[in-house]
C-alpha cells in the first residue's frame, strides 16, 4: 500500500474544562464528603453491634458480605462500555452502607414508636411499618445518591446503564448493612435458645436473604436508577421525561419493595409465590433490559465512530473493533504482547475510553443535546486518539480482524504502513447545536 500524503500537525491540546470554579475546591468537596460518611459508617456500626451484639456483628459481617462481590462484579460488568470513575461507583456503595442505613434505622424506629403509641394496636406495629414505613424510607433514603451522582457527576451519567449501575451499587451496600442486622439478630436468637454455632434461625435467615434473594434490594432501587437514566438521556423539550420519570421510578421502587416486605406476612406460600410470580420475572427483565443497552451502546460507539473513520481519523476496522467487548479485550492482550507490556496495554485502554466518550458525545450532538462547548470537547478527545493511536490503531485492527468483525487481507495493521505514516485525517465533522 503506497504511503499517503504526509499527516498534518498534531491539533494543539487544548483540554477541555468546565471552568476552574467547578474544580477549585474538590478536595476539600471530597474530604467532607468521605468524612460525613465515615461519621455515619461509625455510628451506624455502634447502632448495629448493639442491637446483635459482639459475636452476632461478627457472625452477621462474615455472612452478609459473602454476595457483594457477585453483585458488585455483575453491575461492574455492565459498566464496562464506558466505565466511569471508580470514586462514583465508591461513593454510591459508601452512601448506601453507611448514610443511607443510618438514615433508615433512624427514621424506622421513630415512626414505629410514634406508630405504637399513637394507635390502639401496637402488636400491628411490625406488619405496617414492614409494607409503609420501611419501603418509602428506604428507597429515598438510597435514591439520594443516584440523586447526587445525577447532578453532581452528569458528565459521568448519561444513560439507564448508568442509573442502574449507580442505583446497583447504592443498594448492594445497603443490602450488606442491613444483612449483618438481621443476620446478627439471628444468631442471637439462636444463641438465647441454647443452640451452638449457626443454627435453625441463622440458617433460614441466611437461606432467605443471602442465597434466595441477594437481588432484592438492587432491583428495588434499579427501578429509580432507570428514572433518572431515561432523564439523563431527555432533550430540553422532553419535559415529562426529565421532571417526571425519576419520581415515577422512585414510586415504582417503593412498591415494590412493600410487595416484597408484604408477602412474608402470608406465610409461606404467599412468599413463594410473590418470589416466583413476580420478583424472578421482573429480575429476568430488568438482566435483558440491561444486557440489550450494553449492546446498544456497543452499536451507537459503532456507528458514530464511522463517521470518524470516513473524515480519516480512524481506519475503517477501528469503529468495528470498538464496538466488540471481545476484540476490545483482544487489542489490549495484543498491545501488551508486541509493543511494551503494561504500558502499551494501558494506551489502548485510554484509546478505548476515548473513543467511546468521543462517540457518545456526538450522539448527544446528532440528537439535538450537544452542549455549547461540543467542539472543544471535540478536538481534546481528538487529540488524545491521536496521541495514542500509534500502538491502539494496529492492536484494534488486529483484533477486528482475528475477532471476524472484518474480513481483510493479511498483515492485520497495513492501513498504517509504515510507523508514523497514518491515514490523511480532516478535520472533524463538527455538529452545531441544535435547538428546539
Amino acid at each position: 500500500m503506497p504511503p499517503g500524503p504526509p499527516a498534518p500537525p498534531i491539533p494543539p491540546n487544548q483540554p477541555y474544562r468546565r471552568g476552574r470554579a467547578l474544580w477549585r475546591n474538590a478536595a476539600v468537596r471530597a474530604a467532607v464528603v468521605f468524612t460525613l460518611l465515615a461519621l455515619c459508617g461509625l455510628v451506624i456500626l455502634a447502632l448495629v453491634h448493639e442491637r446483635t451484639g459482639t459475636a452476632g456483628f461478627l457472625v452477621g459481617l462474615g455472612l452478609a458480605v459473602l454476595p457483594v462481590p457477585l453483585l458488585l462484579a455483575a453491575f461492574r460488568w455492565l459498566d464496562q462500555v464506558r466505565p466511569g470513575p471508580w470514586q462514583n461507583l465508591c461513593f454510591a456503595f459508601a452512601w448506601g452502607a453507611c448514610a443511607a442505613a443510618l438514615i433508615a434505622i433512624i427514621a424506622n424506629t421513630f415512626a414505629m414508636r410514634w406508630i405504637a403509641t399513637g394507635t390502639a394496636d401496637p402488636s400491628g406495629v411490625d406488619k405496617l411499618g414492614a409494607t409503609a414505613i420501611a419501603p418509602v424510607v428506604e428507597e429515598i433514603a438510597k435514591a439520594a445518591a443516584v440523586l447526587l451522582l445525577f447532578h453532581r457527576r452528569r458528565l459521568h451519567f448519561t444513560g439507564l446503564v448508568d442509573g442502574v449501575v449507580f442505583a446497583g451499587f447504592t443498594a448492594t451496600g445497603f443490602a450488606f448493612t442491613e444483612n449483618i442486622l438481621y443476620l446478627g439478630r439471628a444468631f442471637g436468637e439462636d444463641q438465647a435458645a441454647g443452640y451452638a454455632g449457626v443454627a435453625l434461625m441463622t440458617a433460614g435467615t441466611f437461606f432467605a436473604r443471602i442465597i434466595m434473594s441477594p437481588f432484592a434490594h438492587p432491583l428495588f432501587t434499579a427501578m429509580t436508577g432507570i428514572g433518572f437514566g431515561f432523564a439523563a438521556t431527555a432533550l430540553r423539550h422532553q419535559r415529562f421525561r426529565r421532571f417526571a420519570l425519576p419520581p415515577l421510578g422512585l414510586v415504582l421502587a417503593m412498591g415494590m419493595h412493600a410487595l416484597w416486605n408484604g408477602s412474608a406476612t402470608y406465610g409461606g406460600v404467599g412468599f413463594l409465590l410473590v418470589y416466583a410470580a413476580f420478583m424472578v420475572p421482573v429480575f429476568g427483565l430488568l438482566t435483558w433490559l440491561a444486557v440489550w443497552t450494553r449492546q446498544s451502546e456497543l452499536r451507537t460507539i459503532g456507528g458514530e465512530l464511522a463517521t470518524y473513520a470516513a473524515a480519516g481519523w480512524l481506519v475503517p476496522e477501528e469503529p468495528l473493533a470498538l464496538s466488540s467487548m471481545r476484540a476490545r479485550s483482544m487489542a489490549r492482550g495484543f498491545a501488551a504482547r508486541w509493543y511494551g507490556g503494561k504500558g502499551a496495554a494501558r494506551a489502548v485502554t485510554e484509546y478505548e475510553a476515548f473513543a467511546t466518550s468521543l462517540a457518545f458525545l456526538r450522539n448527544r450532538a446528532r440528537r439535538g443535546a450537544a452542549a455549547a462547548d461540543f467542539p472543544a470537547r471535540e478536538q481534546e478527545l481528538l487529540h488524545q486518539l491521536w496521541q495514542r493511536r500509534s500502538v491502539a490503531g494496529p492492536a484494534l485492527v488486529y483484533a477486528a480482524r482475528m475477532t471476524g468483525r472484518v474480513r481483510t487481507p493479511w498483515p492485520p495493521y497495513a492501513p498504517y504502513g509504515a510507523p508514523g505514516q497514518y491515514l490523511p485525517p480532516h478535520v472533524p465533522p463538527h455538529i452545531p447545536p441544535q435547538r428546539h
